[in-house]
């Protein structure tokens, strides 16, 4: 860390990945886990008052989202990654859950930053350890002269223009958190009056048709967000969920999120509604989608039971900012249903590099506090 009069100076790269987007740190800068890493955080990104204009961090969890990468030791791995969500309604960080869309700019931030050297072809995969779950992603991404390429042809809904694309792998990812697929061992079952579908793919997700809820299912995230009734329930049914899947109270933690689904409408397979838990996504979230891709390969569950036969090895999810697909490698056996392997589509930019400051205060003031609670 930079001292630059009473305060601390972290080297950041600002990145955009997917849908969303926040600051990626090298490990090596930050201090070591614990609380004092978590104070600076929640102070550089402007954590403590509502609106962040004391930090860089935005007003949705969309935009209060950071990437730690350091250099992998793990055999078959280049870098890992561990993925903090500031919680915009707690004030606290949240390390449960994995960030697909982030995830997309994690290969094109390791090659740049040197941490892996770029192919000599036209593009290089990245290996990547989701520390937050502990599953292995693998990011392809195009390079040109030792570097990542940012322009380019391909588009994602949720974000204007076009750029170069970043192929997502995950491998692996059933049982992110909890070890299993069906984590209740069941495909569906009534939590809070409800039939859910509790699902463990790249994340733990409760998945409810929108018509139990009251909803038509084709809401704006804007129509979601204005009725505290509904949001309100659903947080009952998530938290609800959380227990059935053995996660105990999650009703301070990010996972596991909830899906409303109904009939498609667009020539999808399924239409969706992501909560991020407490307010709905503009669009949808990566792991959100591969979790979802999973839910409609099990027989029996709320997702096969309303989405449309979808073409092989591909599910398209209908969101609130247009359509994500997702393919999967999946079969039946006599085990019950295998997911291998999902990918998908990204693009990421990279917007900013420099350094950014907090008050050089806020690790004092987190070692004073840390000192009491070992005190009391």
């Amino acid at each position: 860390m930079q001292t630059f009069s009473d305060q601390l100076g972290l080297r950041c790269v600002l990145m955009r990945g997917g849908t969303s987007k926040g600051p990626f740190f090298l490990a090596e800068d930050l201090p070591p886990a614990g609380a004092r890493r978590d104070a600076a955080l929640l102070r550089l990104m402007g954590a403590l008052e509502p609106r962040r204009i004391d930090g860089i961090g935005g007003i949705d969890s969309l935009t209060n989202k950071v990437a730690i990468i350091s250099r992998s030791a793990r055999p078959g791995v280049d870098v890992d990654y561990l993925f903090a969500q500031i919680c915009v309604h707690k004030n606290t960080i949240d390390y449960s859950v994995n960030c697909g869309n982030m995830l997309a700019a994690v290969g094109p931030f390791a090659i740049d930053e040197g941490l892996v050297k770029a192919a000599a072809g036209a593009s290089t995969d990245v290996a990547i350890f989701n520390v937050n779950t502990g599953k292995r992603i693998v990011a392809t991404v195009r390079t040109r002269a030792g570097r990542a390429v940012y322009a380019g042809e391909a588009a994602i809904d949720g974000v204007a223009g076009t750029a170069a694309p970043v192929w997502l792998r995950f491998c692996d990812v059933a049982g992110a958190k909890t070890g299993k697929l069906l984590p209740t061992g069941q495909a569906v079952e009534t939590l809070e009056g409800v039939r859910v579908s509790c699902v463990d793919a790249a994340v733990p997700m409760a998945i409810v048709e929108a018509a139990e809820l009251g909803m038509t299912g084709y809401e704006t995230a804007d129509e979601i967000n204005a009725r505290d009734d509904l949001l309100a329930r659903v947080e009952r049914v998530r938290c609800a969920a959380g227990r059935a899947m053995g996660l105990g109270d999650v009703s301070r933690l990010e996972m596991p999120k909830l899906v409303t689904v109904a009939r498609p409408v667009g020539g999808g397979t399924i239409n969706a509604r992501y909560f991020m838990p407490y307010t709905c996504h503009t669009s949808f979230a990566v792991t959100g989608a591969v979790c979802l891709a999973a839910a409609v390969q099990v027989p029996g569950s709320v997702a096969a039971r309303i989405a449309d036969r979808a073409e092989a090895g591909e599910v398209a999810i209908e969101h609130p900012a247009g359509t994500l697909r997702v393919g999967i490698d999946a079969s039946q056996g006599a085990a019950g249903i295998e997911i291998r392997s999902a990918s998908l589509l990204r693009t990421a930019r990279r917007l900013y590099a420099g350094t950014v400051y907090f008050p050089e205060a806020t690790l004092e003031a987190s070692a004073a506090e840390s000192a009491r609670e070992v005190l009391a």
